[in-house]
């Protein structure tokens, strides 16, 4: 009797024990482990984006059900001169942007490499436009372009370059071109550090065998320091493109997409027409025209990575 019991007792343990082997497994605590996040992310992306592709589906106003429509706002979209023209700001904005950002970064980061006296204070002042709040920075930038009171004018006038000044939000040329200089003055520190992280991880020695074979400044960069840098610049360039391609602060801040829609992006033009016109739907098709191309971009960009660590 009491072997009976004892052994009907071993086989009612055995799937408590089989879960506690189960869990104890290495892959099973590191999934236990990522729930919590995962759980969040899903409640705070993943919802909030599924909402928003099921929205662009459907004519859907501010404080009103919508109606599905099927791809109706992604068809008429490109029909719209005002969206097509921020198509074209967007892409100019950006490539001008990043390839500025680029250079400057990596010229900032190869001289502060060089620099060994106040070489910490230095770099905390080249972070000193990445940390100071983006709205902050925005009104200053929008007081320096001012017309009348502005510092840019004040200065062409003192110097004779002009003494009438620029318009430089007035004019639609000149408004784009002011915010891209606000984005490259504020995105270049973080291009500048990601490439400074990545040069003091280059060995000297390989410098020391260049210059002993008789490579010279520029061949050393291009032979040493720049593809020790690929992953570096692949890895910022791709993280800078998104977050210029979809800005939205600087812009709306300091021009609101005018004059003459010359400054419109994707954000700006979607929260006009989805908080100020109250076209929700037509709002989140403008932000999602572009992702399954940003997301193919992405793609590449990843596996190009993949690559460069094999």
């Amino acid at each position: 009797m009491v072997a009976s019991a004892t052994s009907d007792n071993r086989e009612a343990l055995r799937p408590v024990g089989r879960v506690f082997t189960f869990l104890h497994r290495e892959d099973v605590t590191g999934y236990l482990m990522m729930l919590p996040i995962l759980l969040l992310v899903m409640g705070l992306l993943a919802y909030p984006f599924l909402l928003a592709v099921s929205w662009s589906f459907t004519d859907k106003l501010i404080g009103a059900e919508g109606r599905f429509i099927g791809w109706r706002n992604f068809l008429e979209l490109p029909r719209s001169s005002i969206f097509r023209q921020t198509v074209q700001n967007a892409v100019i904005y950006s490539v001008a942007a990043v390839a500025l950002k680029t250079l400057l970064g990596v010229a900032l980061a190869l001289a502060l490499n060089q620099i060994t006296w106040l070489r910490n204070f230095l770099r905390g002042i080249l972070l000193l436009p990445w940390v100071i709040p983006t709205a902050l920075s925005s009104l200053v930038w929008l007081w320096m372009y001012n017309d009348l009171f502005g510092v840019l004018n004040y200065i062409l006038r003192v110097t004779g370059i002009s003494q009438e000044g620029y318009l430089w939000l007035a004019s639609p040329n000149l408004a784009l071109f002011s915010v891209i200089v606000v984005n490259v003055w504020r995105g270049t520190p973080f291009f500048g550090i990601a490439v400074l992280g990545g040069l003091q991880t280059i060995p000297e020695e390989l410098y020391e065998a260049a210059a002993i074979d008789g490579a010279g400044v520029w061949r050393r960069f291009l032979h040493v320091t720049l593809p020790h840098l690929q992953s570096v610049l692949a890895v910022v360039t791709l993280f800078s493109t998104i977050w210029t391609f979809f800005d939205f602060e600087i812009v709306y801040i300091i021009t609101r997409g005018g004059p003459m829609n010359s400054t419109h992006l994707f954000a700006t033009l979607a929260y006009q027409t989805g908080l100020i016109a109250g076209k929700l739907g037509e709002a989140v098709a403008i932000s999602l025209y572009l992702f399954p191309i940003l997301v193919v971009m992405i793609y590449f960009q990843l596996l190009y990575l993949r690559r460069m660590e094999v």
